[in-house]
């Protein structure tokens, strides 16, 4: 074991240890004092990162069944077997099933001939790449839950290879062209990862987190209409933004000889993409309209993923080999577990009354809403993980929100949207972020002078057409 793992461990062990040796707060159970212990401990291990997500995920899981097992009177509040109810959760295999879709999109080689045949349709101007750019990840991103292999495995190389043939070049020549793409393609991915409910993975951890805390839930259809009006302006902007802050020295592109070379090495279209294109829009409209179906919207993808299998766009063993799914069901099922236990122990209306005694915005319910979006945001710079940063502060941010008494549907919708603009203050703020940034066009300047007016533009946005347009929806009983 290297020194610094053994220092990362060290501090890990030691939260739950020192927190156990205190006595719990007066009016919180003891097994909801020491199951917090081993909470904040995973948080702290999903950021220090000594061992992957899963594994710590895993053990937190199997001590939290420990103490609830030993500790007098826990199982009144609370069953050992309720640590396991994060991997019953549908929206857990929802987002497992959809990486499917996602794998086949880079297996079959659909995305790639769909960017090609979208830069020779509208890519004769570096402005306009960053919107083939736009148009491409919003396309894929309803079936990409992982928007770091939608940006890093599907238009990151393509838009790479296209600015590598506009003669940019990362070392002699990075403001040519690619300094301006490689830094749009991260900057749209934060926008479309919360247009729709499938387009990041953890839209529906932070849903899970929030639900019994706010009592708000949303559905794959009234997510993407609550997200469509703001999170579409936004992201119309964002080319321009980023064509302002780094305007490329080249502005004429020979799209048709990009395309036309890109085309030629992917060959005539196969079965397997028509077979895939024809389940992706299947997919789609039976999550849009799964309610009048009457099947869940998880079944729907369950049912697109045995049939990716049926019709070898996709095998088992593909499916196998897809650590990204298969982590993401261990350990987004563990901290939904986790947090379900710390609920049913009563941890969160014991610290609502706690910081309802110390907070008070004297019936600004809107302020408090604001003050809470602002403070989301701006806490990204913290975090390199948009996983961690749910688990770690949207319970608190929903809790806080609850005590002050900001609208809870504005609030869950709020946070739920800043989770993934938030994360474009920094280049290191989701995992697309240093795939980009290391092709080694950008400087950190302009970078981060980019983030911040996508992330805090993309505020300012969701708090005025966002807020109106989210109580226009609430009370047409839309939402």
């Amino acid at each position: 074991m290297s020194l610094s793992k053994f220092h990362k461990l060290a501090i890990i062990v030691a939260i739950p240890i020192i927190i156990a040796l205190f006595s719990p707060p007066t009016g919180l159970h003891p097994v909801a004092w020491y199951l917090f212990g081993i909470y904040l401990a995973t948080i702290v291990g999903l950021i220090l990162k000594p061992y992957g997500e899963p594994v710590i995920l895993l053990t937190a899981v199997a001590i939290s069944g420990a103490i609830i097992g030993n500790v007098e009177g826990a199982t009144a509040l609370v069953k050992v077997g309720n640590t396991l109810d994060g991997y019953k959760s549908s929206t857990t295999w929802l987002i497992f099933t959809a990486f499917t879709l996602s794998s086949a999109f880079v297996i079959t080689g659909l995305g790639k001939r769909i960017a090609y045949h979208m830069i020779r349709a509208m890519g004769h101007t570096t402005l306009r790449l960053g919107y083939v750019t736009m148009f491409l990840d919003l396309l894929l991103s309803p079936a990409t839950p992982s928007n770091t292999a939608r940006s890093g495995g599907i238009i990151f190389p393509i838009i790479n290879s296209v600015a590598v043939a506009l003669g940019s070049d990362p070392e002699t020549s990075p403001k040519k062209a690619g300094r301006y793409l490689m830094m749009n393609v991260y900057m749209v991915v934060k926008t479309t990862s919360y247009i729709f409910l499938t387009a990041m993975a953890p839209n529906a951890l932070a849903l899970s987190l929030m639900a019994p805390i706010l009592g708000f839930e949303l559905n794959w259809i009234n997510w993407f209409i609550a997200a469509s009006v703001p999170g579409l302006l936004c992201l119309i902007l964002i080319p321009l933004v980023c064509y302002f802050v780094s305007p490329p020295e080249m502005k004429k592109v020979n799209n048709e000889e990009i395309a036309r070379k890109g085309l030629e090495q992917l060959g005539p279209i196969s079965f397997k993409e028509k077979a895939l294109a024809i389940l992706f829009i299947i997919a789609l409209f039976g999550w849009i309209f799964s309610g009048a179906l009457h099947i869940n919207a998880t079944i729907v993808s369950l049912i697109i993923m045995v049939a990716c299998i049926i019709l070898n766009i996709v095998s088992w063993d593909d499916i196998l080999k897809g650590k990204a799914g298969w982590n993401t069901l261990i350990w987004y099922g563990g901290i939904i577990g986790m947090s379900g236990v710390l609920d049913k122990a009563g941890f969160f209306k014991w610290l609502a009354d706690v910081l309802g005694n110390v907070l008070s915005f004297e019936g600004h319910a809107n302020i408090a809403l604001i003050v809470l979006l602002l403070v989301s945001v701006s806490v990204r710079y913290l975090f390199a993980s948009g996983g961690a940063y749910v688990a770690a502060m949207v319970p608190v941010f929903a809790t806080v929100g609850k005590v002050v008494g900001a609208p809870a549907e504005l609030l869950t919708i709020g946070l739920l949207f800043s989770n993934a603009y938030g994360g474009s203050v920094t280049h290191y703020g989701g995992g697309p972020g240093p795939i980009a940034f290391g092709a080694g066009y950008n400087d950190i300047k302009s970078w981060w002078t980019a983030g911040a007016i996508v992330a805090f533009g993309s505020l300012l946005i969701h708090c005025t057409i966002g807020l109106s347009w989210w109580n226009f929806l609430i009370n047409l009983n839309i939402i």
